[in-house]
């Protein structure tokens, strides 16, 4: 722990404040001081004396002064750093003195005094959310713890969309049918047809060739005739003859090899075009889903990363953070303490959460009053007790209780004792019964 001076209550003299008659209090300087009774005996209007005396007129009772009195209440404490702080009168006017002499007022006070240490269940009450925005307002991290979850909250969102999305599309992929031996790009009509245009081009040349056969022969049978008819001219034509029947050779030649090509496959295509074109958009939509999936899976995982960055920015923003426990955390906007969560802690613990958040808020206040002590057992009060100790730290606080935990004990308005003297009819001598914390 850091050395600084803390201001505790030195001791207090309460007298006609609600239940209260007189009442003395002087509370050891580090531990707890218990202050028992039953029932309506006066042991809360010991803290709301304190309160209403250290903190000011916002914690000032409806009806401060006790029933049947005569007089106006009277409150004096005396702070171990030497101020003392006094309500008396008619209007219980706030009177603060320091060790010089000097009169001051409640902003004195205020200064060294945190307003959760005069009403911890201020701080109790408080929802999980708002109690851990209070510690990390005073360890001064919280904006930039803020900026880290609400970034983190982003990525966390869209990274779920996205792996919905992957998922989607795989499934939409793997529903998909795939075909074997088809083009990768649909088939276009036109492509079919000029193809066919193309063989049927070639296929009249063919025909052309075997006409031009045709009257190739029919023109050298009228030769022969002709030669057969004149003699006289058989010389010329027989030369003639000669040269056509070569030309009829290499043409005979050229022709047997002609080999006409069938158009049955591309009118089948043509035909079939548009189931074809089907299989081949399957395949192709199918091919953009799984790399569509394969993209949203990628973008996924690497959400995934700056996730896990951002929590480990977030881890080392609070190892570094000056937290007043050290099993003390903040997870999801909620206090942890040793791994649970505010409703899972202990009463004890929680206690302690609360008690050294205060502590935290204001170093300088080195008291804290709890009233209502009585869900601890005896071994969880010894406890908290040793760790008030530990931290060098006052509580004041009240129980439902007559037993040896009880620092003082209060009955009717009184210490007890001191009513036993009074109805003796000895003289009031203020006592105090140190507890056993």
């Amino acid at each position: 722990m850091e050395n600084i001076q803390t201001v505790k209550v030195l001791c207090a003299e309460l007298e006609d404040v609600k239940r209260i008659r007189m009442v003395n209090v002087t509370p050891t300087a580090n531990g707890l001081t218990i202050i028992g009774g039953r029932n309506n005996q006066g042991k809360t209007s010991v803290i709301d004396s304190l309160m209403w005396g250290l903190g000011g007129d916002k914690y000032r009772p409806s009806n401060p002064t006790r029933e049947g009195s005569l007089v106006p209440p009277k409150i004096k404490i005396k702070l171990d750093n030497g101020i003392v702080v006094e309500r008396s009168g008619k209007n219980s006017e706030l009177k603060v003195t320091d060790p010089s002499g000097r009169k001051s007022g409640q902003k004195l006070l205020n200064s060294f005094i945190s307003s959760f240490a005069l009403d911890i269940p201020k701080f109790m009450e408080m929802n999980s959310k708002e109690k851990a925005d209070v510690l990390l307002q005073i360890i001064g991290v919280g904006d930039k713890l803020a900026k880290l979850d609400n970034e983190e909250s982003i990525l966390y969102n869209r990274r779920l969309e996205i792996g919905r999305i992957a998922e989607q599309k795989a499934k939409y992929a793997s529903e998909l049918p795939e075909y074997e031996g088809i083009p990768n790009e649909p088939v276009s009509p036109s492509e079919l047809i000029r193809q066919q245009q193309e063989i049927l081009a070639r296929n009249g040349e063919n025909q052309r060739k075997r006409s031009h056969l045709a009257d190739m022969k029919k023109e050298y049978e009228q030769l022969v005739s002709a030669i057969e008819e004149t003699e006289r001219r058989l010389s010329e034509l027989n030369g003639k003859r000669e040269k056509l029947g070569e030309d009829i050779r290499l043409a005979s030649v050229s022709v047997q090899e002609l080999v006409d090509e069938s158009t049955a496959e591309l009118e089948n295509n043509i035909r079939n075009i548009e189931a074809l074109n089907i299989k081949i958009r399957s395949n192709l939509e199918k091919e953009k889903a799984e790399e569509e999936a394969r993209h949203f899976s990628e973008e996924y995982n690497g959400m995934t990363a700056k996730i896990e960055q951002l929590r480990s920015d977030r881890r080392a923003l609070l190892d570094n953070a000056d937290l007043p426990l050290k099993e003390l955390s903040v997870q999801d906007g909620e206090l942890i303490y040793k791994g649970a969560k505010w409703d899972c802690m202990s009463g004890s613990e929680q206690l302690k959460v609360a008690v050294s958040i205060v502590r935290k808020l204001n170093p300088n206040c080195g008291f804290v009053l709890i009233d209502k002590l009585e869900q601890m057992d005896l071994e969880t009060l010894h406890e908290f007790g040793k760790w008030l100790e530990t931290e060098g730290l006052q509580a004041i606080a009240t129980r439902v209780s007559t037993g040896d935990e009880c620092s003082i004990i209060i009955e009717d308005g009184y210490v007890k004792e001191n009513k036993e003297n009074n109805d003796s009819g000895e003289v009031k001598t203020p006592s105090f019964k140190k507890g056993c914390f």
